[in-house]
């Protein structure tokens, strides 16, 4: 229950907090004081936490007094990697993260197609896995091309493949020579030779779909960034870097900006910047060296929001350093091996420019065996250009050896795992056997090795934005489908999987002091939950949300007796957008 205020106690200036909650069960992370019951907070930082009584005596006449109902309160939710500027037509989509069957999908495409007019697409552009229908399986091409008989339609499976219907086919000139032709596409026919609008590939094919579908104008791309966000403050999400976009800094950003100038932007934004298309320089590296020195600077750990710590800040380059030496994720396949000698070269040449200038920077590797040059060539470089303490990270790192793990921690570096297998963990058991997987990746290491270590998404087209999923995954070994993909010995505790997404990414963000923790002096970010985390039976734990979410002292979200705190949002834009209908997750 909320209480407006607190009944004036003297007509003295206001000294007391901004803010308490009360009556809650906190997990603070800090080993000093691991549980309390209350917190204050002032000027967007914690600066009180215990007992209700110590703390309700900090009151003042301007007090906001939140009464938790006795719910489990925890730090917020940092999703150190994910993509939330490539979600500008995020309304757009028809989202089928967490949709039960395989029917009421299809259905839900029957439905949206009825309402899309004409010149507009059907897109249901990741975030799902066919393991989490009760079907337990992939939708036909005949199942969707009956779906959306009328519209065009492209259903994609995270970076993995695709399904068009005809019209679809027809925009994209399939069979032509408009139709983008990049390395390791399959294209599939029947017996007659025709295309069936199945299409299997890599990550740099279904990018190139993107410009090739009708595009949100500005005032939806900044409505669909609101609601993208909204919709992970709904999972107790109040920090995310964003791991690169397609669009890089600053064009890429200016609807961030907005919310940034507008104090409406309502979760932390560090960021990660990657400078695709700049032809006038000879690398992705160069190009992000010329533009946040000459073109755009920006200094590493400059932060670009008017009023918020960490709001809208520059962490550094990544998480693709040069495209020849992207070994995607595509667990359907058979892993894609680097040339040790060109990993090591481009390595060598490019992350040299990084360090000299103390560029943050973070590689994209899921497969070990090509984290070992990769490494190789680091060793190199540290002996002639030392990192010095620089913050680096191999992102992902499904398959890392202990060896390697050992090598990365030697170097100062860390590893960002995701939680991608909890989708799509049974493609991985299909390509490389039950054996693997339930050492992939080797959590129960990487946490004992102390490594610096963080869990993400990778949000929101390679796996779905709410972290429950994962987290669930990693306690009981579950993926989507109830099947045990993760050996008993490999699995983590509920503390430590929670960490993970709350104090482990400080590491990577230099935000150790700050965030992460509900202490005194750390930022006021935090989350009460629907249900106790702690004590919930483990089953239950992927169903988790938030009933209130805090950032920076400010309500963010907010449902049943916290509703009327958190903030009007606009109205969705288009009026027929999916989002409108269906929701988000």
């Amino acid at each position: 229950m909320f209480i407006a205020s607190s009944r004036a106690q003297s007509p003295q200036p206001f000294i007391g907090a901004d803010m308490i909650v009360f009556n809650a069960k906190i997990i603070t992370g800090s080993l000093s004081q691991p549980e309390a019951s209350a917190l204050a907070v002032k000027r967007g930082r914690i600066y009180s936490v215990g007992t209700d009584a110590e703390i309700l005596i900090l009151k003042d006449n301007n007090t906001k007094l939140i009464d938790a109902g006795g719910k489990r309160l925890i730090p917020g939710i940092n999703d150190a990697h994910t993509h939330v500027l490539n979600e500008r037509s995020y309304n757009y989509t028809v989202r089928w993260d967490g949709v039960p069957t395989l029917k009421r999908a299809l259905e839900m495409l029957t439905e949206q197609a009825a309402r899309t007019p004409e010149g507009q697409w059907i897109k249901v552009i990741g975030g799902w896995s066919p393991y989490q229908f009760k079907e337990n399986r992939f939708p036909t091409i005949e199942e969707i091309k009956k779906a959306v008989p009328n519209r065009p339609a492209i259903v994609q499976y995270a970076y993995n493949r695709a399904y068009l219907n005809d019209l679809a086919m027809k925009a994209f000139g399939i069979g032509t020579s408009r139709f983008p032709s990049v390395p390791g596409t399959e294209l599939e026919k029947d017996k007659k030779g025709n295309y069936t609008g199945v299409i299997r590939g890599n990550t740099f094919f279904f990018v190139s779909f993107e410009v090739m579908v009708p595009q949100a104008n500005d005032e939806e791309q900044l409505n669909s960034l609101i609601y993208a966000i909204n919709d992970m403050n709904r999972f107790g999400v109040t920090s995310a870097v964003d791991a690169a976009s397609m669009i890089g800094f600053p064009q890429g950003h200016s609807q961030i900006d907005i919310l940034a100038r507008e104090n409406r932007l309502n979760l932390r934004f560090p960021f990660i910047d990657l400078q695709f298309g700049d032809v006038t320089s000879p690398s992705l590296i160069d190009a992000e060296i010329n533009a946040i020195t000459k073109k755009s600077p920006v200094s590493p750990g400059e932060n670009l929001h008017p009023t918020m710590a960490h709001g809208h800040e520059y962490q550094g380059t990544g998480e693709v350093l040069r495209l020849e030496l992207h070994d995607h994720e595509n667990f359907d396949r058979p892993a894609i091996i680097i040339d040790k000698d060109t990993m090591r070269y481009y390595i060598e040449k490019d992350i040299t420019k990084l360090v000299q200038r103390r560029i943050p920077f973070r590689m994209h590797i899921s497969y070990n065996e090509n984290i070992t040059p990769f490494l190789d060539a680091l060793e190199n470089i540290n002996k002639k250009t030392p990192l010095d303490g620089l913050r680096w990270s191999i992102e992902h790192a499904e398959t890392i050896t202990p060896e390697n793990i050992a090598r990365v921690k030697k170097l100062g570096g860390g590893i960002s795992l995701d939680t991608k297998m909890a989708l799509h963990g049974e493609g991985f058991i299909k390509t490389y056997g039950l054996e693997k997987a339930l050492y992939t990746p080797r959590l129960r290491e990487l946490v004992n090795s102390g490594i610096p270590l963080t869990m993400s998404t990778d949000a929101f087209r390679a796996s779905t934005y709410n972290p429950w999923v994962g987290i669930s995954w990693m306690i009981t070994g579950k993926s989507v489908s109830g099947t045990e993909i993760l050996a008993k010995d490999n699995r983590l505790t509920r503390e430590e999987a929670l960490k993970l997404f709350t104090y482990g990414p400080t590491w990577f963000e230099q935000t150790e002091n700050e965030m992460g923790k509900i202490v005194p002096g750390n930022l006021a970010d935090f989350v009460l939950l629907n249900k106790d985390y702690f004590t919930i039976p483990e089953d239950e734990i992927k169903t988790i949300s938030s009933t209130l979410t805090v950032v920076d002292g400010r309500v963010v979200f907010g449902t049943g007796n916290y509703s009327n705190l958190a903030p009007k949002l606009p109205a969705i834009l288009p009026a027929w957008s999916p989002l409108k209908y269906f929701g988000g997750y």
